[in-house]
This record gives C-alpha cells, structure tokens and sequence, in this order.
C-alpha cells in the first residue's frame, strides 16, 4: 500500500535518532532543515553525524540503545543496520503509538523520508513509496532544476499579501492569478499551467 504524503509540522515535537553512523548522518541532514530539536543515541558517531551534532548542539547519548530510551519521543528514526533492533524498537514505538522509521526497512517504519527539494518555504517531496528510492531522487534531482530562485522571494510576497489582505473571495482570486502568472512564466508559452 502507497503512503499517505503528509508535511508534519515538528515544532514542539521531540525526535530521536537510534544510531550514529553515515545513515543516522544523512537522516540528520533532512531533519534539520526542519527541526533541532533531536536527540541521538549510539555508542560512537561518525564524523560526520559527529559534525551535525556539534554543529545543531544536539543531545547525544554516547551508549547503546535501551528499551527505556524511546519514553517521551514522538518520533524515532532507527539508523542501524541489525534488523532484530530495529523490530524490537519498531514495536516498541507501535506499542506507544509513536511514530517509527527504520531506515531501508519498510516493514518496520510507520512513515518513509521522501526524497525532497527545499528553498525557502517551498518544499517538493518526491516518494515511490519505498519501492525505489533511486527513481525519487533523480526525479527530484530533474525537478529541482525547474524551480528557480526567486522562489523564495516570490513566496514572501505572497505570504505578506495574504496577513494583509482581508480574507475573502477576492483575495483568493488575485493570489490564484498572481501565482498563475508567475509559473507561467517559468517555463515556455506552449505549456498550460491549470
């Protein structure tokens, strides 16, 4: 079954990441762009896990994990490579209805990390559901060549028109035609934005 595509908003939400090696890193390169609030645990880090952490003044617990450690997390990531671990904790989280992704194992993962572009406020995920994680990043790796820039400072606009406007169906209309326009021109006149 395909995965629900969903944009969690993680202020206030506190994430653990089980595992301190290339994997927990790159998990930790996506979380970031998101949140700092992240606690990790592994007995040793890599150096670059070790770069983020220090770099985000995350919490690191430097011990193996323990059954106790999920308590008060709603979200954990488990980074490592014994699959026994990451059934146990998939369980343990399923037992506490909090969140679990075990990285390269579907079975053992409520939520997947898509493959995403961001710049600015604008994030674009892209998801196979797990079935091919490759065909998402070059996806996205294609996409993310079309959007250009000023993207960033278009949305500030935007954002700024719609705390000042009132609400109401004329506002709607004039931001609908405002950024109608400007995809348009983005890319070549015999294409059609609808």
């Amino acid at each position: 079954m395909a995965y629900f595509p969903a944009f969690i908003k993680l202020d206030g939400k506190n994430v653990l990441v089980v595992g301190g090696g290339r994997i927990a890193g790159e998990k930790l390169d996506k979380l970031l762009d998101f949140t700092d609030n992240i606690t990790v645990i592994s007995p040793k880090l890599g150096r670059h896990t070790k770069e983020l952490v220090e770099s985000a003044g995350l919490r690191v617990i430097e011990r193996p994990y323990e059954d106790s450690d999920i308590e008060g997390f709603d979200i954990v990531i488990v980074a490592v490579d014994d699959l026994d671990l990451q059934k146990k904790i998939y369980e343990a989280c399923r037992a506490r209805h909090t969140l679990c992704n075990s990285v390269d194992s579907v079975d053992y993962c409520d939520f997947i990390f898509p493959s995403y572009t961001k710049k600015g406020d604008l994030t674009v995920a892209f998801s196979t559901s797990g079935v091919s994680p490759s065909v998402a990043k070059y996806l996205r790796r294609s996409i993310e060549k079309l959007i250009p820039d000023s993207i960033s400072e278009f949305l500030k606009e935007m954002k700024s028109l719609r705390s000042t406007l009132p609400k109401g169906r004329e506002r709607m209309k004039m931001l609908d035609e405002k950024a109608k326009n400007y995809i348009e021109n983005l890319f070549p006149k015999d294409r059609n934005v609808q």
